[in-house]
């Protein structure tokens, strides 16, 4: 093995078996990135699907929150309503009250006070008929009496 030729030979025979295993090895090595390319296909299909779900979820919970938000909203904006209703109605019930007793009750209790003076004036109706009835039989008693005195007198018996 001393020849040139024949290590030119062994170099060149080994340089062929080294090349055929790295074709192997190249060939082996695509299979297997082929075969990784396939499942990072499929993790990315999946991811995508996951991703697709997750984004429906993430949309369901935002309508989620925005309903419940206006619920809230429309919760408060009623008890703020009703709150103000009824702050107007007792300033309303009390600016009423003011002007009744400002306007209105000097004048009833002026009418009150004429229409107690009226009855006070006048008393019971019963007494007042009952005292001209008194009067008149009295009257027409005593106008009876002078008219048979003077006729008793005018008459000879």
């Amino acid at each position: 093995m001393n020849d040139p030729v024949s290590a030119r030979e062994a170099l060149l025979i080994e340089a062929i078996g080294d090349m055929a295993n790295l074709i192997d090895s190249v060939e082996r090595l695509t299979s297997e990135i082929q075969e990784r390319g396939r499942a990072f296909d499929r993790a990315n299909e999946g991811l995508h699907d996951s991703l697709t779900r997750f984004e429906a979820q993430v949309i369901e919970l935002s309508e989620n929150a925005k309903v419940q938000t206006v619920r809230h909203m429309l919760a408060r904006t009623d008890e703020a309503t009703r709150i103000g209703i009824e702050a107007q109605a007792q300033a309303m019930a009390k600016a009423a009250k003011q002007l009744f007793d400002s306007r209105v009750d000097p004048r009833i209790q002026q009418l009150a006070r004429v229409i107690t003076h009226q009855v006070d004036r006048f008393g019971n109706p019963w007494e007042r008929w009952l005292i001209h009835a008194a009067t008149a039989l009295i009257a027409s008693a005593a106008s009876s009496a002078a008219t048979l005195a003077i006729v008793a007198q005018l008459w000879p018996c």
